[in-house]
C-alpha cells in the first residue's frame, strides 16, 4: 500500500495551508463541507493525524472519528430536517476513495431525493457558509 501523502488536500486544510467551512473541531478530529455536496449538509470528518484510510489509521483514531461522525449525522438531521443519513467511507482507488486522508461522508437524506453525482456540483461559498452555520448551531 503506498504511503501517507502529507501534501494531500485534507492535510493542507488540516494545516490551515487552504480554506474550508469547518462545522467541528476538538484535538483529534476536524470536521467540515464537502464544496461539492451530494445532497445539502455533506460534510467530511478526518482524524487529525495522519492516516492514508481505514488500512493504516490507529485505531484509537478511528474510533473518535466515528463518534464525531455520529455527532455530525444527529446535528444534520436536525439542521436539514433530513428523514435520514448516508455515512460512506471508501479506501484506495479501487474502493473508491480520491483523497488519500482518512475520512468520513455524513450525508443528510430525503426520502426519494436522489443524491448528485459525486464531483458534479460545487456549490456556492454563501450556500457552504449558511449550511455550516446551520451545522454549528445544531451542535451547540
Amino acid at each position: 500500500m503506498p504511503s501517507y501523502d502529507p501534501n494531500n488536500i485534507f492535510a493542507k486544510i488540516l494545516r490551515g495551508e487552504l480554506p474550508s467551512y469547518k462545522v467541528y473541531e476538538d484535538d483529534k478530529a476536524f470536521a467540515f463541507l464537502d464544496i461539492m455536496p451530494r445532497a445539502p449538509g455533506h460534510t467530511l470528518i478526518l482524524p487529525k493525524a495522519p492516516a492514508r484510510n481505514i488500512l493504516d489509521v490507529n485505531p484509537d483514531d478511528l474510533a473518535h472519528v466515528m463518534k464525531v461522525a455520529q455527532k455530525i449525522a444527529q446535528a444534520a438531521m436536525k439542521a436539514f430536517d433530513a428523514e435520514g443519513v448516508t455515512v460512506q467511507q471508501f479506501n484506495e482507488a479501487a474502493g473508491g476513495q480520491v483523497v488519500f486522508h482518512l475520512h468520513v461522508h455524513v450525508i443528510p437524506r430525503h426520502a426519494g431525493v436522489s443524491l448528485k453525482a459525486p464531483a458534479s456540483f460545487k456549490e456556492t461559498p454563501d450556500v457552504l457558509a449558511a449550511h455550516a452555520e446551520r451545522l454549528k448551531a445544531a451542535l451547540a
